[in-house]
């Protein structure tokens, strides 16, 4: 027989073709690679090979994919909030409220070194100003002062008290005729409720009216579902728990009653989220209407709905008022009634004290003697 001839062999550095094709569709499917999750405290490997900034804040033990959160004190909070309710604005921004520029070639005006700001020369962005009290120069010309202005608005149902509104709600500013300027909200309303609200260009009373250290009193008329007792009332002016603390009315009474339904007359000096709502919610009293029908010293009247009028001299000068009084005092108050906690110092009620298991629980009246309490 004629030998066989060999056959020749494949070579192993060609890939076939069949292979190809099946990583090609497979590329296509999946154009996207997995990340290479990372060791703590050294950078992970994302798509293609690259370096990924590590999320663990490269201490070790800690679990990949979650930031460390540093704690933010109420130093710092309270910080910031003055910060932006203390009147100052960005330079560029007041410039551009003054009709100067945009707000971007007023940024390259400040960068060129053309403004001024008390003499100063301002080449950097971001410099907070007060344009009531400081003066600020274009060119070594002063620009006008603006004019501070004080309205109280009457606050239809279905308005929003926010500056932007991505859904295209009306505002409360929107209810001011469009001269006027810049301003903001006193304060706020939510979506449902109506009533006075303050609405001004003075940053520093604004952030002095709403903060809860100076105590502003705001009247409430609110209709709630069914008809609240004495003891419901008691309980509203000590105050119930809610999850960010203890809450209270500084007083609360009823003003008319009606078939199902009551409106009550409440106080508060404090203005934490849907406060209202969420206290006579805690005594199953849902609020079927709310209206703020003063703050301070500022009243609602007989204005209607949308309507809109300039706080008189007497009404400002009554505002500032509010706010100049030195702080209340923890004495003043836990008299009020403002939290259950500061009032641990307070004597409990003798019938508690049977409760116990100490000697208080044996003091017995017994037939033919005398028990000293």
């Amino acid at each position: 027989m004629p030998p066989r001839s060999a056959k020749p062999k494949k070579n192993a550095s060609k890939k076939p073709a069949a292979k190809k094709v099946v990583r090609k569709k497979t590329a296509k499917k999946n154009p996207a690679k997995k990340a290479t999750p990372g060791v703590a405290g050294r950078p992970a490997k994302g798509v293609n090979g690259k370096k990924k900034r590590a999320t663990n804040g490269g201490r070790p033990g800690a679990k990949p994919g979650k930031k460390r959160r540093r704690p933010a004190s109420a130093a710092a909070a309270s910080a910031v909030n003055a910060r932006e309710g203390d009147g100052r604005e960005r330079l560029q921004k007041v410039l551009a409220a003054a009709g100067v520029a945009s707000r971007r070639d007023c940024e390259l005006l400040i960068q060129e070194g053309r403004v001024e700001v008390d003499n100063e020369v301002i080449t950097e962005l971001g410099v907070r100003v007060d344009p009531f009290k400081q003066t600020i120069r274009l060119d070594g010309e002063a620009l006008a002062k603006a004019k501070r202005v004080y309205f109280a608005v009457n606050k239809p149902e279905g308005v929003v008290c926010t500056a932007r509104d991505p859904s295209g709600r009306p505002r409360v500013i929107d209810l001011l005729p469009p001269d006027v300027g810049r301003v903001f909200n006193v304060g706020r309303l939510d979506l449902a409720s109506e009533g006075l609200i303050l609405v001004t260009n003075d940053g520093e009373l604004a952030n002095q009216l709403t903060h809860p250290r100076h105590g502003v009193q705001k009247l409430y008329h609110v209709q709630v579902a069914g008809h609240p007792t004495v003891e419901t009332l008691s309980t509203l002016r000590k105050g119930v728990r809610l999850a960010e603390g203890q809450a209270h009315f500084v007083d609360a009474r009823i003003k008319s009653r009606r078939k199902k339904s009551t409106i009550l007359e409440v106080v508060l000096d404090e203005g934490r989220n849907r406060e209202v709502r969420r206290v006579l919610a805690r005594v199953d009293h849902k609020v079927q209407k709310l209206t703020r029908v003063a703050v301070g010293p500022v009243k609602l009247g007989e204005m209607p709905p949308g309507a809109y009028r300039p706080l008189t001299v007497k009404e400002i000068k009554g505002l500032r008022s509010a706010v100049d009084r030195p702080p209340r005092s923890p004495a003043e108050q836990a008299a009020d009634g403002r939290s259950v906690a500061r009032r641990k110092g307070t004597k409990k009620p003798a019938r508690r004290a049977a409760k116990g298991s100490g000697r208080a629980a044996t003091k017995k009246k017994r037939p033919g003697r005398r028990v000293l309490e």
